[in-house]
């Protein structure tokens, strides 16, 4: 077992336009915008990332935003739904904020005992805000939302797959334990993880295949603490037969990615170094960074390719 993993690291997504999405994330969700930089193999697409104040790993949703991409169809194989983990007794105060900004597809479920209020992001994301009492996590509190009712990072994702148990067989050698069942669905948790550390499978009947696009998850990341215990995670793996990437810099942190059983794109990422790396945590997220290969792209970029963020 990866006794290595603490739950999810960040959950990386695709958008059709940049001020949208900025706009939606810091304006109406509350987050902090940590880091404005571009994509490593698209340069010409941002790589926006959201998250606590500091970017805390198990905080921070990531967003690859091409301008004017179709939406992806929804389906197994994909990441349906992220979930954060807000204050108890704070969705009746969440549902008249997000009302207000005319979202769609607001819904109450209870859910394994959970309180949840499910919402459609701008290109029709799948997310929920999930009541969990005790949540100790700081929240960023300079976005608009008050300390009752602020996100506190990530409580976990939900997970659509056709046959969900290679994948189930996956997390638990992933230190992920089944808490529960119910209803067609599998609960999984990392025992003593980051807070951001659930992950519900469900197994589509119908056997429809999600096609990525605007509002899809790209991939979702799990956490480990440093570099040395993501190459123990990745040697395990190799050993158990996946084909796992080899160590990539990310500049914020360091990953390694492979497929899934049932499609989703994993990746492994480590905490370090960190979104405090090339900016201080008073000016995180301000100035364009750009990775060093794209370095001397950056004045096309401005002019050519990077739409304004107006904050």
């Amino acid at each position: 077992m990866l006794t290595q993993i603490n739950g999810l690291h960040h959950v990386t997504s695709l958008a059709s336009g940049a001020q949208e999405n900025n706009a939606f994330f810091t304006r109406v969700l509350g987050l902090r915008r940590v880091k404005k930089t571009v994509n490593f193999d698209a340069p010409e697409v941002y790589h926006l990332y959201y998250g606590d104040e500091t970017g805390t790993p198990g905080s921070v949703m990531t967003y690859f935003p091409f301008p004017g991409a179709k939406r992806g169809r929804a389906g197994a194989g994909e990441v349906g739904t992220t979930i954060f983990s807000v204050p108890e007794g704070a969705l009746p105060w969440w549902r008249e904020r997000l009302a207000s900004f005319d979202l769609h597809g607001l819904k109450e479920a209870r859910v394994f005992g959970e309180n949840r209020l499910y919402f459609e992001g701008p290109d029709g994301d799948g997310f929920a805000l999930a009541e969990v009492p005790g949540d100790a996590r700081a929240p960023w509190l300079a976005g608009g939302v008050d300390a009752d009712h602020a996100i506190r990072g990530f409580r976990g994702a939900h997970v659509r797959l056709s046959d969900g148990g290679a994948t189930e067989e996956l997390l638990r050698f992933m230190n992920y334990e089944v808490r529960e069942r119910a209803d067609g669905l599998v609960r999984l948790g990392v025992p003593g993880g980051n807070g951001a550390d659930l992950i519900e499978l469900e197994t589509l009947a119908d056997g429809t295949h999600a096609r990525q696009g605007a509002g899809s998850v790209h991939h979702i990341a799990f956490s480990v603490d440093h570099r040395e215990a993501q190459l123990e995670v990745r040697k395990a793996l190799a050993d158990t037969g996946y084909s796992v990437t080899s160590v990539i810099d990310r500049d914020y942190f360091w990953a390694i990615y492979f497929r899934s059983p049932g499609g989703v794109l994993f990746e492994v990422a480590t905490n370090e170094p960190g979104f405090e790396r090339d900016e201080d945590t008073a000016h995180l997220g301000q100035a364009l960074k750009l990775p060093s290969q794209h370095a001397h792209l950056r004045e096309v970029l401005e002019e050519k390719y990077l739409e304004p963020i107006h904050d």
